[in-house]
């Protein structure tokens, strides 16, 4: 792979375009900065689903189930209080903390797989260094891709950014 392009585009219509054309060529797109969510770049850019939601279960249910184990490892084995008459093994009376304590870490998990998955904290990456970068947040609209090995040879990248409307087409950090 050949050291990846940024793409400066003055509208999102000429963007989403580009990106269309692009992946139809067989060039690879790594992404997209843009000063609003753009729901057509979801399919073109091949995002991939989240998993954080499969994490926060995962951290939720583990912690609920050491929770519960814990109050009746405490009641029924460790120290047993016969208190009113009910059994030892009371599960009505253990759910509270469980559902409590497995809130927690399901937010908290959730949370560590966000950070994770977005490889944070990361305070520089060299599309920063792009000139005219900072304007991504306000009203330009960029497009990060890299030619493949596949890719025909004689139309590079640089041409064909060019020829799908890019204002400016740059190397990543130039």
């Amino acid at each position: 792979m050949t050291k990846p392009l940024v793409a400066e585009f003055s509208d999102a219509d000429s963007l989403i375009g580009a990106a269309v054309r692009l992946k139809r060529e067989g060039h690879q797109l790594l992404d997209a900065f843009t000063p609003f969510h753009l729901p057509e770049l979801d399919g073109v850019l091949a995002v991939k689903p989240s998993r954080i939601r499969l994490s926060m279960l995962l951290g939720g249910l583990a912690m609920a189930a050491f929770a519960y184990f814990l109050q009746w490892y405490s009641s029924v084995i460790d120290y047993p209080l016969n208190v009113g008459g009910r059994p030892l093994n009371s599960w009505p009376v253990f759910l509270l903390v469980p559902f409590e304590v497995g809130m927690l870490a399901a937010a908290l998990s959730g949370f560590a797989a966000f950070l994770w998955i977005c490889r944070l904290p990361r305070l520089h990456h060299p599309v920063f260094d792009t000139t005219d970068f900072a304007r991504a947040t306000q009203d330009r609209f960029f497009l990060l891709a890299a030619q493949t090995a596949e890719a025909d040879r004689d139309a590079s990248l640089r041409d064909a950014l060019r020829q799908a409307g890019a204002l400016a087409v740059r190397e990543q950090g130039s």
